[in-house]
């Protein structure tokens, strides 16, 4: 009897791992929602898998209804990765770019605000300091951003972890926040500027064409930003759920100032995005040319915490996002709103101060003289909408 029992156990067994061995081998369907955080470390599971990313607490894969029902029958827990987005769809409809072929301004009004000066006839510094811009790519060729580009990097792909030398952006959204930052005029100097156009650009396409943009393959690349010792992250992108995954990224990256969007679900209190609404993140609102936020910049909870002192789901500044010309795919121009496009002014920012301070200074440090340097905007304090108000440069 106990022979019987043994021979149909082992048999079982057999057929068990026969059976998951066929559905694991299927292919995973191309569906936004079918990547999974796969809580195991086994390399049978990662072969059959075919695992996209390794993290500490599993790996990361495009998952089929079969090999989900696989990973359930072997009692391997899977979470959902996050989704996330450049901007929410409603603000991109709000917001059809026009390209032209020569800027409006040379020197945007976003520019002078944080330059604090109405009539800019100039801009210079970030000379040595590194952006890592995490979004839809950039256009390389661009004459206002291309001798700017230091890395290049697409990691939405789906055989290696990334392809070097390879970003481009067939969205526009990438390419227009890299001009925020350091757009540099062109060699013929008729081009648009930036607020730190000495900057470098680590670009890493981390979004799809449309924008849609997963949590693993963004804390992919702020883990790869970080080891290539970038100095700032500027994250243009957000979700409402928190994720782990760059929560842990962000959290290791300890020598990196990471700017992220609040996000554009305002006006309502807490409407702040992930994973600006992280405490290690430096959250940024927007304003309008009077100083004045937008109903639709997202809100945090400032009002409720403690006052100068940043808590999850603060916002910190609030910056230019509105009617902000920058550069745009096709070698033009184009008009965007959005935190997405406040968050690289912060950046940009960083930048500059970074280079004038000196590039062995903490990131700690670079954060506080952006607090010092803001400007108290309405209401009064440490409000939900603009936290310490606009940060701008001050000789």
């Amino acid at each position: 009897m106990n022979i019987y029992r043994k021979s149909l156990a082992f048999w079982a067994k057999i057929t068990l791992i026969s059976l998951v061995s066929f559905l694991v081998a299927m292919p995973a369907q191309a569906a936004d929602d079918s990547r999974y955080l796969v809580k195991s470390k086994s390399q049978f599971l990662k072969n059959a898998f075919n695992a996209r990313r390794n993290f500490n607490n599993g790996f990361t894969a495009d998952l089929n209804e079969w090999q989900l029902k696989a990973a359930k029958l072997l009692g391997v827990e899977v979470e959902p990765v996050n989704i996330l987005q450049v901007l929410p769809a409603e603000a991109k409809a709000a917001a059809k770019p026009k390209p032209r072929s020569v800027p409006d301004d040379q020197f945007g009004w976003g520019v002078e605000a944080i330059y604090n000066e109405t009539d800019l006839a100039k801009v210079e510094g970030g000379n040595g300091v590194a952006i890592a811009v995490l979004d839809t790519g950039i256009e390389t060729t661009h004459p206002d951003l291309k001798a700017r580009v230091v890395k290049c990097r697409d990691f939405t792909g789906t055989r290696l972890p990334y392809l070097d030398n390879k970003c481009e952006d067939k969205n526009g959204h990438g390419t227009h926040v890299a001009g925020i930052i350091a757009a540099d005029g062109g060699s013929d100097n008729l081009g648009i500027y930036g607020v730190a156009p000495e900057a470098e650009l680590y670009i890493y396409k981390v979004c799809s064409n449309s924008g849609t943009c997963y949590a693993d393959d963004v804390a992919a690349a702020i883990a790869d930003a970080a080891g290539e010792k970038a100095n700032v992250i500027n994250l243009s992108l957000g979700g409402d759920k928190p994720s782990s995954l760059i929560h842990a990224a962000i959290k290791d990256a300890t020598d990196v100032l990471v700017v992220a969007a609040a996000g554009n679900d305002g006006p309502y209190a807490e409407s702040i995005d992930y994973p600006a609404a992280f405490p290690e993140v430096v959250a940024v609102g927007a304003i309008d040319v009077e100083r004045k936020i937008p109903e639709w910049s997202a809100r945090g909870l400032n009002e409720i915490t403690k006052a100068y002192t940043i808590e999850e789901r603060d916002v910190e500044f609030a910056a230019p996002g509105v009617n902000i010309e920058s550069t745009w795919k096709g070698g033009g121009y184009s008009v965007l709103s959005g935190t997405s496009m406040s968050t690289p002014f912060v950046s940009g920012l960083a930048a500059k101060y970074w280079a004038i301070m000196g590039k062995d200074k903490p990131a700690d440090l670079i954060r506080e003289t952006l607090q010092k340097s803001a400007l108290d905007l309405l209401p009064d304090g440490d409000d939900n909408s603009s936290g310490f108000g606009l940060p701008r440069f001050i000789k």
